[in-house]
């Protein structure tokens, strides 16, 4: 019985006892432990790392780098095409087909566009008739001299018998003169109707228009069914063109340039020039010449300026920005060579004159030992063991080592 019961008392359940403990505890309890480790690592990369030595910086110069060309006058103009050209046909017609397109490339005689050859046909045809009656005529009349030469000849020798009378003869002789006239004439008329036909045949031709010259199609002016006429006959009604071409060879510049400024331009000067749809692009260019005319109303004088660069992005009646500059000095065999760097920079180290330049990353300072040159103002000449564009550490400390690492001092700090 005692073993029964004290069985019973291990089977109950002591509520006063404490809980197990359970897991979302332990997982509390372990975020908290790496957010003080992250929290620890942070404040280490902030304060206990070694930030560098401040330092202050700056470029290295080559010497004689503004010696090249300057600008001395900025102004702005246009694209302008020297050959431009609006084709029409020289007569009066209506158009029967157009060959060209905006854009389209045509070559020096390459047909643009046709009239209708109705009248122009038909005055040929005529003209063609004339002639070929004009050389029958001929034809008539020789044959007639031809009998009147051989009667005179006959009744010549008769009137030397005194077998005819000399009247009979001199009316012979009279007639065949006569004939021979009417031969010139004859001949003459028929010259005339072949410069008709000539005529004639010019005026088929310019029922075919054709491109005066090589060039690009900007513009397309007429359609079939129209009437084009080189003047404009018929109000609204009547095309004076049937397209524009343009020489693309022959853009250049043209600039205003104000009357107070023009005596710095001059023929031959060099120029840059920059397309306003292109502001990136330089082109190289070259004053042509300075029109001798000035425009009251603008106090201005016009300038024209060549493209030394051809290019297909370059179009007329575009906007550009030219800079007309100083003719590069040629290079002197006195002029001083390396380059300029802060007199600053440059400090002794071990009996040697060094400076302190950045590397690649710009953390790091490399120790370079310098051939120093002539002093220049506050820049002294530098020969060998930098170049220009590097960056130099300005008045180093003593504690500043090759590869140490360096921060660029804040502008409160310079």
């Amino acid at each position: 019985m005692n073993t029964n019961a004290e069985l019973l008392k291990e089977l109950r359940i002591d509520r006063k006892a404490a809980p197990p403990p359970s897991r979302r505890g332990l997982w509390i309890a372990l975020g908290i432990v790496v957010a003080l480790l992250l929290a620890a690592g942070a404040a280490w990369a902030i304060f206990g790392r070694d930030r560098g030595i401040e330092v202050r910086t700056a470029t290295v110069q080559a010497i004689g780098s503004g010696s090249g060309s300057a600008s001395v006058l900025d102004a702005t103009g246009y694209v302008v095409a020297r050959r431009m050209a609006t084709v029409s046909a020289k007569i009066t017609g209506k158009v029967r087909e157009v060959m060209i397109e905006e854009g389209q490339r045509v070559e020096e005689g390459e047909v643009m566009a046709t009239l209708d050859p109705v009248d122009a046909d038909a005055e040929r045809a005529l003209a063609a008739s004339q002639l070929a009656a004009a050389r029958s005529q001929i034809a008539g009349v020789q044959a007639q001299l031809r009998d009147a030469e051989l009667d005179a000849g006959r009744l010549g020798k008769l009137v030397g018998q005194q077998l005819v009378s000399k009247s009979q003869y001199d009316q012979s002789v009279a007639q065949r003169d006569a004939l021979r006239a009417q031969l010139t004439t004859a001949q003459r008329n028929a010259r005339v109707a072949a410069d008709r036909l000539a005529i004639a045949d010019n005026g088929v031709d310019n029922t075919i228009v054709r491109a005066p010259f090589a060039g690009v199609v900007t513009a397309k002016a007429a359609q079939p069914g129209e009437i084009v006429s080189p003047l404009s006959a018929g109000g609204g009604f009547t095309r004076t063109g049937i397209g524009t071409i343009v020489d693309m060879d022959s853009l250049e510049v043209e600039v205003d340039v104000g009357e107070a400024f023009i005596g710095r331009v001059q023929p031959k000067m060099p120029v840059e020039a920059t397309l306003n749809a292109y502001p990136d692009w330089k082109i190289p260019a070259e004053v042509i010449a300075i029109i001798p005319a000035a425009d009251r109303g603008k106090a201005t004088v016009k300038v024209r300026i060549a493209l030394k660069q051809k290019d297909p992005r370059i179009v007329p009646d575009m906007g550009v920005r030219v800079s007309f500059l100083e003719a590069a000095k040629p290079e002197s065999a006195n002029q001083p060579q390396g380059v300029r760097v802060p007199a600053a920079a440059i400090v002794e180290r071990d009996g040697r004159e060094v400076a302190f330049a950045l590397d690649d990353a710009g953390s790091r300072v490399e120790q370079r030992v310098l051939k120093t040159g002539m002093a220049m103002g506050d820049d002294r000449q530098v020969l060998s063991g930098l170049v220009a564009g590097d960056a130099v550490v300005l008045d180093p400390p003593e504690k500043l080592e090759d590869g140490a690492r360096v921060t660029m001092a804040t502008d409160a700090e310079k």
